[in-house]
């Protein structure tokens, strides 16, 4: 089984997801999502395997959306925009399985995919 992991390697739950991954003998390629931003095309396919909407995936307690954003309402576009602009906006780890993917919080979210 393959699978690709959009992570920090900073991210204490990156590392347990990576490691629940490795456990189940998975071969894992990593994206460091923060020195290899994902394009808006590529978020709206992940949007699309999550079955979530753009503005669900931001990290809205981040300090960089509070001081951008604020408490205001972005559109879906707006919310791409942003994870564009700025990788760390975008919830982690997001973990991609033969076409489904989940952002694995917590780590142990991912073995939804390896069943």
């Amino acid at each position: 089984m393959e699978a690709t992991i959009y992570s920090n390697s900073r991210c204490s739950t990156c590392r347990n997801t990576l490691k629940i991954l490795k456990d189940n003998h998975v071969e894992v390629t990593i994206i460091e999502y923060l020195e290899e931003p994902p394009t808006k095309e590529t978020l709206k396919k992940l949007l699309e395997m999550l079955g979530i909407g753009a503005c669900d995936l931001v990290r809205k307690k981040e300090s960089i959306y509070k001081e951008q954003y604020g408490d205001r309402a972005l559109s879906d576009d707006e919310c791409l925009d942003a994870m564009v602009e700025n990788p760390i906006l975008i919830q982690r780890p997001i973990v991609v399985v033969g076409g489904k993917a989940v952002v694995a919080r917590p780590p142990e979210t991912v073995l939804e995919l390896l069943s």
